[in-house]
């Protein structure tokens, strides 16, 4: 036994080529049926991969663009709200200074009215006064003076007196 375990260790030359043979066919085998396709789905696996890292930056680039338009949008809109609110005060406020300034008219042509109402009423009145005075004077100065005067003459008299009271 001992004898046949130093055969296996010893070099032999023909089992050197036979063990190549089998190797570089093994070797060809392998390229043919497994590392060929390997290599292609490796190479497919890294291209889909790398097409997908491509989608998925231009998918960012996309969202960052989205988003600052977005922002860009929200901010114009905001501009116009805070124009349109502010035409909206100065619009409320000129119309209130109109309705204030109307209202300031129509009170002051409301007073004039009033007070031409009551210079002609005051005037009126004044002008019954004298008449009514007038009449009583009259009367009163036929009675006194038993004189016979006519009512024109009696009316002219006190007329002139009235008139002259009232430049007093």
């Amino acid at each position: 036994m001992i004898v046949l375990a130093v055969d296996l260790l010893a070099p032999d030359a023909g089992l050197i080529i036979w063990v190549g043979i089998t190797f570089l066919a093994l070797l060809l085998l392998l390229k043919k049926f497994a590392w060929g396709p390997i290599l292609s789905a490796m190479t497919t696996r890294e291209e889909t991969i790398h097409e997908s890292l491509s989608q998925a930056e231009r998918a960012l680039a996309e969202a960052k663009q989205l988003q600052s338009d977005n922002s860009k949008a929200r901010r114009e809109a905001e501009v116009q709200s805070q124009a349109i609110l502010r035409e909206a005060r100065d619009e409320a406020e000129r119309i209130r200074t109109e309705e204030v300034d109307k209202t300031r008219v129509q009170i002051k042509q409301l007073q004039d009215s009033a007070q031409a109402e009551i210079e002609r009423e005051k005037e009126n009145a004044l002008n019954s006064l004298r008449n009514e005075v007038a009449d009583l004077a009259i009367r009163a100065a036929e009675k006194i003076l038993r004189e016979n005067l006519d009512a024109d003459r009696q009316k002219k008299i006190v007329d002139n007196f009235l008139s002259d009271l009232s430049k007093n």
